[in-house]
């Protein structure tokens, strides 16, 4: 059997970074970790080509090559998913369709022939079985989560390793807490469930052993879900590391109770972790227990952020606007947090309802949902009514994320951060190749030279490299995602005001009609 395997492309996003990529020659951040998974979970008798539509478009003797077409992705990757459903069905190819995306929302993937859904450990068999048999259709589902400890290596090496910018890896599935937004809980669970650490392990042996040297991503939604399972994991991965010369770095999400315990983020800087992306959501208490996220609540959140950055975490986070409840000012609330803990990566977006959870059911119950299906991007109006007027909301998010993003405020705002960071330990040398060389030196021109800011920009660079000096190659990092916030914000502005006005004018008709 030959089987294409295809990742759709990701709307332009917050965090697709075309503008600081290109600087390093790079095409995308993470690679399909999903679909090598399944390519390793699939009978590796049959054969198999990776097609990223975010590295290049499918080749037409590709498709021609192709017995077997199966798509994978995420809620925000719909529209391409959708389409290359429609571009194999018109070469007459047989498509399974699998993932995030048709789990949650089987119905609008039906035009596949397979949908292989859940946890493809489970499913993926069922789904080779009825192929065996000669099934042409079918729908595959599991009623129980799979272990992990079982799941093989993933088929790294189908990957186009110099086009993304990060490797990725899962160490576990789930999560402990119950917030009312998130999906990550239905589709995974509740009960973190976690590789072993010698797989996990191995699986960064395969990785180093085909060449890769650098960033990797460790996907898992809460990384520290298992506490008690982590620290094994970290104990192990600190001796491997050393053995190697701390070949990677890694980053990673969280919960923000990390703070509490000193044990484990001294384990997680001792193994090359980087950064950390916690979920803060907002720092409006009242919203964070109306939404159940309860964890949040427990301790200054301002106090957990400054604990985490001071071990030598780089702290990222997530808020959100339009919780339930929420008062007006809430954007400037949150621009005031963000300046007051100095988090350089604040993803801010407002409050989108995602297929099944529950928020989606109470919404549901109370007839508020809005016929626009879920979606995660930062440019999409909400898709329900919520407690307070959505101009207000859109008004405070678009002004808030502008702010955010201001290139003198983020240049002040990071090196802030930065010179109270803790010393990292076990940083891989700075080897300088052409292609890095080249993105310095188009970053020096278009922040030292060009804007206004470029005094600013030499100032604080010469105080890191005095103070911090290794923590410049992050610092610089994060000097280069300017060059996609400046211009992203600016998309924000004029897709959310574009969605407002065309809300506004059906409503508008909608109260001429009645």
């Amino acid at each position: 059997m030959r089987v294409l395997l295809i990742y759709p492309l990701f709307p332009q996003s917050f965090w697709s970074f075309e503008k600081t990529l290109a600087l390093v020659g790079r095409k995308a951040l993470l690679p399909p970790l999903g679909l090598i998974t399944v390519a390793a979970i699939l009978p590796q008798k049959w054969e198999y080509k990776l097609v990223d539509r975010n590295i290049r478009q499918v080749t037409e003797s590709e498709w021609n090559w192709a017995e077997l077409v199966i798509i994978s992705g995420m809620i925000v990757q719909k529209e391409d998913l959708l389409a290359q459903i429609q571009a194999a069905k018109r070469r007459n190819k047989s498509v399974a369709v699998g993932g995030p995306y048709a789990t949650s929302l089987p119905e609008e993937v039906k035009e596949a022939d397979y949908l292989v859904l859940d946890e493809g450990e489970i499913t993926l068999p069922m789904f080779v079985k009825a192929i065996e048999e000669g099934k042409t259709h079918g729908i595959f589902r599991a009623t129980e989560k799979p272990s992990v400890t079982e799941t093989p290596i993933p088929r790294y090496d189908l990957l186009e390793f110099d086009a993304y910018d990060n490797m990725s890896i899962q160490f576990s599935r789930g999560c402990p807490f119950q917030c009312e937004f998130c999906d990550i809980i239905v589709l995974y669970g509740r009960k973190p469930r976690t590789k072993t650490p010698a797989q996990l392990i191995q699986e960064l042996e395969y990785i180093y052993n085909l060449g890769w040297r650098g960033g990797i991503f460790m996907v898992d939604d809460n990384f520290i879900g298992n506490k008690r399972n982590v620290k094994l994991l970290l104990k192990e991965l600190k001796v491997w590391m050393k053995e190697k010369n701390y070949p990677f770095s890694f980053d990673t999400e969280a919960s923000i109770d990390l703070a509490k315990d000193e044990e484990l983020m001294e384990l997680m800087v001792d193994c090359g972790f980087k950064k950390v992306f916690l979920g803060i959501e907002t720092p409006d208490e009242e919203s964070l227990a109306l939404t159940q996220k309860f964890q949040n609540t427990r301790d200054p959140l301002s106090e957990s952020v400054d604990k985490i950055t001071k071990a030598g975490l780089q702290v990222m986070a997530g808020f959100i606007i339009g919780f339930d409840g929420e008062k007006p000012g809430a954007g400037d609330r949150i621009v005031r947090f963000v300046e007051r803990t100095g988090i350089p990566i604040a993803m801010f977006s407002m409050l989108q309802v995602l297929p099944h959870t529950a928020l989606w059911h109470r919404l549901e119950k109370e007839g508020r949902l809005l016929n626009q299906g879920g979606n995660i991007n930062q440019t999409t109006l909400m898709n329900f009514v919520p407690t307070r007027p959505i101009e207000e909301i859109a008004s405070e998010y678009i002004e808030s994320f502008w702010q955010l993003y201001e290139p003198e405020q983020y240049l002040e705002r990071i090196f802030r951060y930065f010179m109270k960071m803790g010393v990292r330990r076990h940083a891989r040398a700075f080897q300088p190749n052409w292609r890095t060389i080249r993105g310095l030196l188009v970053l020096c021109w278009r922040q030292g030279v060009v804007p206004q800011t470029r005094w600013k920009f030499w100032n604080n660079l010469f105080k890191i490299i005095w103070h911090k000096p290794n923590l410049l190659a992050t610092y610089l990092t994060s000097c280069a995602f300017l060059e996609h916030f400046a211009e992203y914000r600016q998309i924000v502005r004029q897709q959310i005001n574009a969605q407002l006005a065309a809300y506004q004018n059906a409503n508008r008709v909608e109260s001429l009609v009645s």
